[in-house]
C-alpha cells in the first residue's frame, strides 16, 4: 500500500445476510476469504482487515442514515431495481443495502473509496446521504470520493462472461487439484478440430492463460493454436499446470490458514481493535449531533 495513506479492507459479512441465511456457510466463506487475501501476502501491521460484522457500531450508524435517506434515492439503486420486479424475493436489508454501504465508508473518514465503475452510483448515494446530514447537523462526516481505475481489467470467465461468483464461472486457484482441474477442464471453447489452427484471440482458454503466463510462455502457446494439431484439452491441461506451479506457495499457504482458523482469527481481531476505535469516535460525534 502507499504509505501515505491508512487503507482499511473488510470482509462484508454483514452484506451477505441479503443471500445467505445458513451460519456454517457464511463462517466457511469468511474463514475462505480472509485465507485467500493472507496466503497472498496481505501484511495486516500495514492495513486494517476486518470483519463488518465485528464493528457494531456500523449497525447503530446505518439506523440514523436510513433517517436520513429518501425512499426515491434507495428505490433508483441498480442493487434494487435489478430485482424489483419481483418483490416478494426483495427483503428490507436489499433495499437498504446501499445505506450500510454508505455506514461502511463514512464511518471510518474515508477520502477515497477505490470501486469499479459499477459502483459509482453507491458512491454518489453516499456522499447525497453524509451532505444531508452535514447540512441539517453542521461538519459531521468526511465526504468520501469515488476513486476508479480507468486500467481496470475485465477476467474473462469459463463461459466467457465477465468471470464472477454469481455467474458461478470462476476459477478458484485455492481447490483442491482434481475439483480445480474439473473447473479449466469446463472452460467453453468452440468445435475446430483437433487438427485445425485455432484462433488464440477469441479463445476463453488462451484469454485466462494470458493473464498468467510470462511472454515466452504466451508466445509457445499461440504457436501451439495456430500451428495446428493442437487442441482446446491440451491448451487446457496446460492452463491447469499454470496455475498449480505459479500458485504453488499461495495454496500451500492457503491450505495452512484453513486448516488453523485460530491464525486467521488472530490477523482479524487485530485489524478489528484498529476500527473499533476509529469507529467510536466517529459514532461518538454522531450521537453528539443527534442528542443521544
Amino acid at each position: 500500500r502507499d504509505e501515505k495513506n491508512e487503507c482499511l479492507f473488510f470482509i462484508a459479512d454483514l452484506h451477505s445476510l441479503t443471500t445467505i441465511k445458513d451460519a456454517e456457510q457464511r463462517k466457511n466463506n469468511i474463514n475462505a476469504t480472509a485465507a485467500a487475501w493472507l496466503a497472498c501476502g496481505f501484511d495486516t501491521s500495514k492495513n486494517i482487515f476486518y470483519r463488518q460484522s465485528k464493528i457494531p457500531e456500523v449497525c447503530e450508524l446505518t439506523w440514523y442514515l436510513n433517517c436520513f435517506t429518501p425512499f426515491p434515492m434507495l428505490a433508483n439503486a441498480h442493487s434494487f431495481k435489478e430485482k424489483s420486479d419481483k418483490l416478494a424475493d426483495v427483503n428490507a436489508g436489499l433495499f437498504t443495502y446501499p445505506v450500510l454501504m454508505a455506514a461502511d465508508i463514512i464511518m471510518y473518514d474515508a477520502d477515497f473509496v477505490p470501486v469499479g465503475k459499477d459502483q459509482k452510483q453507491h458512491l454518489e448515494m453516499t456522499k447525497d446521504i453524509a451532505s444531508s446530514f452535514n447540512h441539517q447537523y453542521g461538519d459531521t462526516f468526511v465526504l468520501p470520493e469515488p476513486k476508479i481505475d480507468e486500467q481496470v481489467m475485465t477476467i474473462p470467465g469459463t463461459d466467457g462472461q465477465k468471470m464472477s461468483k454469481s455467474y458461478g464461472n470462476i476459477i478458484d486457484i485455492f481447490l483442491a487439484d482434481k475439483p480445480l482441474r474439473k473447473q479449466v477442464m469446463a472452460i467453453v471453447t468452440d468445435s475446430t478440430p483437433l487438427e485445425e489452427p485455432k484462433d488464440p484471440d477469441t479463445c476463453n482458454v488462451f484469454k485466462i492463460y494470458e493473464l498468467l503466463g510470462t511472454d515466452a510462455q504466451i508466445q509457445e502457446m499461440r504457436n501451439n493454436y495456430t500451428g495446428g494439431n493442437y487442441g482446446y484439452g491440451h491448451a487446457k491441461q496446460a492452463l491447469y499446470d499454470l496455475i498449480i506451479d505459479k500458485f504453488s506457495k499461495e495454496r500451500a499457504a492457503f491450505n495452512e490458514y484453513i486448516n488453523n482458523p485460530d491464525l486467521i482469527d488472530a490477523k482479524l481481531k487485530e485489524g478489528e481493535e484498529k476500527a473499533r476505535l476509529i469507529a467510536r469516535e466517529v459514532l461518538g460525534r454522531v450521537r453528539e449531533k443527534l442528542g443521544f
